[in-house]
């Protein structure tokens, strides 16, 4: 590198592309749908130039469509196809949007789950190296990619532009969110869709036993790869973690970091949130828990008691979210002078079980099989304790806004879990919650009911680890300046 151009790298602003098929407001469908919205915020707020990219998928708002301005059209090669792309462009609260459009594979009422989805994200993440050719006043340091639906992007970078001098500096990192997911599809999309089956590394690295495999792509190609909490970067390292990629895991460990995601602590606040029935803050917590949880009682036709914990249970109603265990213990659980709600949507047998228990004890049990934001507030704001006894928890968010609104956590120590969750002392009030480690019912149970035990009997420690809950700083920012460390230690490694 001169003088010259390392003085033009030291005054141009890091600018960042962050590839992502969901973003919030625009486009959601869980946990990573809030990622989008909220990290490329906070990253702006620092310094650095982020822009996202998102398709242009039919279920975003129409509104919204009518705001974004077209400023770019051209064709993306595709192996043996040229297809439309079109780029649209919005600004929201200092972030710079742009979305891909293609009717074909976008003009969709959801952003994937369909026959056609392994052309569909391979399109998409084409579209985001293409674009790059046609989009004024912008050339990325670094394109960040997320999970399986982008993984493509650093595969096309290495295998079809690196021969040309604006790609040759990009760099890339890879976000995993959830590894159970990684777009696994039949093998003749190497040829057919990607254009790769003439080139070995790529045919080596997307192999997936007679599949080919998008996500593991992504991983061998990238230069850094993170995921959503220390503690599950250490464990995805290992078989039971791993989804049969731990041994990439391992073999990429020196490049591997685990970031803690956040939570948008304006949205998520007991002293702004317009659907409980009182605001509160760290000050006024005991009226306004008190409060809300009679407000609750009322509303799901339980006894309306103030002398009782009521504990939640708050997720999609999957396995994964270590729900075999409580179902387990819950027949022994309500035996307790309790009460218990559960919120979510899910497996068949989750929510037969739980309208099973709501049948048995309707006084004691509440089954609210749905999806319902303003519900879920109530239940924050309302509940004395929050379970996450998950199997294997990325990162994880419920923990983190239960929290947010003095609702202590009771939580299997895993991922995101452990790294959030500090196990109550009663000696010196330190702590904000409860976990047990090994994945068994009763370890639960017992959990459950050492929380009972210090709620009924000892107000000081329960007020004391409520407000430590409470204090904790979720806020995305800390995670930005992670983020940024790690962009600015990767572009020191540039050797051109």
């Amino acid at each position: 590198m001169t003088t010259k151009e390392g003085k033009e790298q030291e005054e141009k602003n890091l600018q960042v592309l962050y590839a992502i098929f969901e973003a919030d407001p625009f486009i959601k469908t869980g946990g990573l749908g809030d990622v989008g919205g909220s990290l490329p915020n906070a990253i702006c707020r620092l310094g650095v130039d982020m822009r996202v990219i998102l398709p242009k998928v039919g279920s975003i708002d129409e509104n919204d469509k009518k705001k974004m301005k077209r400023i770019a059209e051209f064709t993306v090669p595709l192996s043996w196809r040229n297809q439309y792309c079109g780029i649209e462009k919005l600004k929201r609260k200092g972030v710079t949007y742009y979305f891909v459009d293609n009717e074909y594979y976008f003009n969709r009422e959801y952003p994937y789950g369909y026959e056609d989805d392994g052309e569909r994200i391979a399109f998409f993440s084409k579209a985001v190296l293409e674009c790059l050719m046609h989009i004024p006043d912008f050339s990325p340091d670094i394109i960040h990619c997320n999970d399986w639906h982008t993984a493509l992007t650093p595969v096309f970078l290495r295998e079809h532009y690196m021969h040309l001098s604006q790609y040759r500096k990009i760099r890339t990192v890879m976000s995993v969110h959830n590894l159970k997911f990684q777009g696994i599809f039949p093998r003749n999309l190497l040829g057919d869709v990607l254009g790769l089956a003439d080139r070995k590394n790529a045919v080596d690295q997307l192999s997936y036993g007679d599949a080919v495999n998008y996500l593991q792509g992504g991983l061998y190609y990238s230069d850094r790869i993170t995921t959503v909490s220390p503690s599950y970067a250490e464990e995805i390292c290992s078989p039971w973690y791993g989804e049969n990629l731990d041994g990439i895991f391992r073999h990429r460990s020196t490049v591997l970091t685990g970031i803690l995601n956040g939570i948008d602590t304006y949205k998520h606040s007991p002293g702004r949130d317009v659907h409980i029935a009182q605001k509160y803050n760290v000050s006024t917590v005991r009226a306004g828990k008190a409060a809300n949880k009679e407000a609750l009682q009322r509303e799901l036709g339980l006894s309306v008691r103030d002398d009782v914990p009521l504990i939640a249970f708050i997720s999609r109603l999957t396995e994964q979210k270590g729900l075999d265990l409580l179902v387990h213990i819950l027949e022994e659980l309500l035996c307790e002078d309790i009460q218990f709600v559960a919120l979510g949507v899910g497996e068949r047998k989750y929510e037969d079980a739980f309208r099973h228990f709501q049948g048995v004890m309707p006084d004691k049990a509440s089954a609210c099989i749905t999806f319902d934001l303003p519900l879920s507030s109530r239940l924050y704001a309302g509940a004395d304790m929050l379970l996450m006894p998950s199997r294997f928890e990325p990162c994880g968010l419920s923990q983190m806004i239960a929290m947010r609104y003095g609702t202590v956590p009771i939580v299997r120590k895993t991922g995101g879990l452990a790294d959030t969750v500090i196990d109550f002392r009663q000696d010196d009030k330190a702590g904000n919650g409860f976990c047990f480690a090994n994945y068994n019912a009763h370890e639960l149970l017992f959990t459950i009911k050492d929380a009972i035990d210090i709620y009924e009997h000892d107000l000081i420690s329960w007020m004391a680890m409520r407000k430590n809950a409470m204090k904790r700083d979720f806020s995305w920012k800390n995670s930005a300046k992670q983020y940024i460390a790690l962009y600015e230690d990767l572009m020191k490694e540039q050797t051109w």
